[in-house]
């Protein structure tokens, strides 16, 4: 029985291997990514902001009120650091490219997510396990 060696990362003083699986609903469970325009459009917008970051996103689907992401970051970066440059930047994107639609649906604010999330490192489950289930929804 032959097991798959992880793929661990390193630093300069570390070696880690660090993923969790986050979920983000919209706000008010608005089906909003049922719009397949919307849909790809935040899911491009969460990749763009990942490329950017220090964070990498390794699975992604949505399932019309809210996403699942399965991320892999370095033990420098907070999960809830990683989820306020996610949510914040990509609510003010998704604003600046679908404001006619969202606005249809929120009148007050420019909002996107809810204030909550859901966080849950790989443990013991594989990480296989989570791709698979994530890809699985929707």
């Amino acid at each position: 029985m032959s097991k798959k060696k992880k793929k661990y990362k390193s630093n300069s003083h570390c070696k880690y291997l660090l993923k969790a699986h986050l979920i983000f609903c919209c706000k008010y469970r608005k089906k909003l990514l049922y719009n397949t325009q919307v849909d790809e459009d935040m899911k491009q917008i969460l990749f763009d902001i990942a490329n950017e970051s220090d964070f990498k996103i390794d699975t992604m689907e949505s399932d019309g009120d809210h996403v699942h992401v399965l991320i892999d970051y370095p033990p420098t970066l907070s999960i809830s650091s990683i989820v306020n440059r996610l949510k914040s930047m990509s609510t003010n994107r998704i604003w600046k490219m679908r404001r006619i639609f969202l606005s249809s649906h929120f009148w007050k604010e420019q909002t996107f997510w809810s204030d909550g999330y859901f966080s849950c490192s790989t443990g013991d489950v594989s990480t296989e396990t989570i791709k698979r289930y994530i890809e699985e929804q929707g």
